[in-house]
């Protein structure tokens, strides 16, 4: 394995500061890692024999806020991963009563006493500013046969910090890598473990895995190691249950196989997290068996279940909604000639134009999942030609040609219910006939509603909201009747 990346000069300049002041510096850890497999590391850390008071000393625009031995320096880069170079002072760690921290933290004179307290051999090597190497564990060999292995005894490494439990396979997804026997061994034994550790620090490696390269290999070794069943159980339920007609795999082999495409078409967390849990009701829903059994509205009790998974995880409002909107609405319906434009509006309007790609890319993946050839057929092509036929049609009030401001001031009236609902009312007119989103039109309809008091607005508007095309919600309700869903 040759090493062809660069030290950057900034981390240069922070090793030849401290080595200017008579300490040791190295480059450790994934940074190291990274270096020698001539990727571009993400952040940068720096382990020295200097204490955290001289090297505060030493780089003066710097902050330390913990209790580790970490200073912050500070640099001038342009580069985001290059602004702040963390600097750590040699340390052992010993105890660790929590499964997740130690106990008691010793500074120490040694390099090699602090690569002994790393997870993984491939993460347990320094550097100097000239790139040689101190390699105690052979974790440059590791990354040439493509292994994680844990430092020393793995059972240790685990109890210390159940974390590096998910971290193995995370690393493992990331790289491509194998895990070496005797650390997956003991992964399998500790992983329960894994329930010590707060959700938060749960939620980023898994994030991590849905994002890796092997993602859907990531989620079997979560399961066959036996963490899965503490992180998101409610997805093992699908092992070994059976769909009807329309599907040739289980739920579980179905999930993972829609996962895993979406994983290589999407580099968005929210649509590969909606690719895992888009199915993860139908073993709850499920009626029946064999090719006749149903599973009728699982994608609105998978919402809610996606919700509670997500929101456990402690994921962000913004993730947990766009995924939970993904699951949702990953049942649309749609066939040549039977939806019109009006329908294919609506269809824009209830799923948001933003949302449309990734639904696209949802769906493409249920299709493949299902074991059909063709993730794009005819009928798919044909959506996307009426969608882009029509994405420049008024789908929201913003795009009436008459504003808020001017129905008030047309009406005389201020902000109010009102105004939202014959706003709406406006716009779901516009969507079945786009040639009345005229000023001229819409102003004299707006006079007409304006005559009519607010609960029968908001009758009109309700039945308006809910209105579709009777033919469409017939051909919904067959499609629906005929996959059993």
């Amino acid at each position: 394995m040759t090493n062809n990346m660069e030290i950057p000069s900034e981390v240069k300049k922070v090793l030849a500061e401290l080595a200017g002041r008579g300490f040791l510096a190295y480059i450790v850890g994934g940074s190291v890692r990274d270096l020698l497999l001539n990727k571009a590391p993400s952040d940068w850390d720096i382990t020295t024999n200097a204490l955290p008071d001289d090297v505060l000393s030493i780089f003066p625009d710097s902050f330390y806020e913990n209790d580790f031995g970490t200073v912050g320096v500070k640099t001038e880069s342009d580069n985001d991963n290059l602004k702040v170079i963390e600097v750590t002072t040699f340390r052992k760690e010993g105890g660790y009563s929590d499964f997740r921290h130690p106990d008691k933290i010793e500074f120490t004179e040694k390099v090699e006493d602090d690569l002994s307290r790393r997870d993984f051999t491939i993460n347990a090597m320094a550097m100097d500013a000239n790139g040689n190497l101190i390699d105690v564990y052979d974790g440059r060999k590791d990354l040439d046969l493509k292994v994680v292995r844990a430092v020393g005894d793995p059972i240790e490494r685990f109890e210390e910090d159940a974390l590096r439990l998910m971290r193995a396979i995370r690393f493992a997804a990331q790289l491509g890598f194998d895990i070496e026997a005797k650390t997956l061994e003991a992964i399998n034994q500790k992983a329960y473990l894994i329930q010590n550790i707060a959700k938060e620090r749960i939620q980023v490696e898994f994030s991590k895995i849905v994002m890796s390269d092997s993602a859907a290999w990531g989620i079997v070794m979560l399961d066959s190691c036996g963490l899965l069943q503490y992180i998101v159980p409610e997805l093992r339920e699908g092992i070994g249950v059976t769909q009807n007609k329309h599907h040739i795999y289980t739920v579980w082999e179905h999930n993972l196989k829609v996962f895993d495409y979406a994983c290589k078409n999407s580099p968005k967390l929210e649509v590969r997290l909606a690719a895992l849990f888009h199915d993860i009701a139908k073993p709850k829903v499920k009626a029946g068996e064999g090719e006749n059994s149903t599973f009728y509205n699982h994608e609105v009790m998978g919402a809610k279940m996606a919700k509670e998974i997500l929101r456990r995880l402690k994921y962000s409002t913004e993730v947990v909604d766009c995924t939970t909107h993904l699951v949702r609405n990953h049942m649309f319906y749609y066939n040549v000639g039977e939806v019109t434009e009006a329908g294919v509006r609506r269809f824009i309007k209830r799923v948001g134009e933003e949302t449309l790609d990734d639904l696209m890319v949802l769906r493409e993946a249920d299709r493949i999942g299902s074991g059909v050839p063709k993730a794009v057929p005819y009928k798919m092509r044909h959506l996307k030609f009426m969608i882009d036929k029509v994405r420049r049609d008024p789908l929201t009030p913003k795009a009436l040609k008459l504003n808020g401001d001017e129905l008030m001031k047309l009406l005389g009236i201020g902000p109010g219910v009102k105004i939202g609902f014959i706003l709406n009312i406006l716009l779901e007119e516009v969507l079945d006939d786009p040639q009345k989103n005229d000023k001229e039109y819409l102003e004299k309809r707006a006079i007409e509603l304006n005559d009519f008091d607010d609960s029968r607005l908001k009758e009109m508007f309700q039945t308006a909201r809910n209105k579709k095309d009777e033919f469409e919600a017939a051909a919904e309700k067959e499609i629906k009747r005929k996959h059993k869903v």
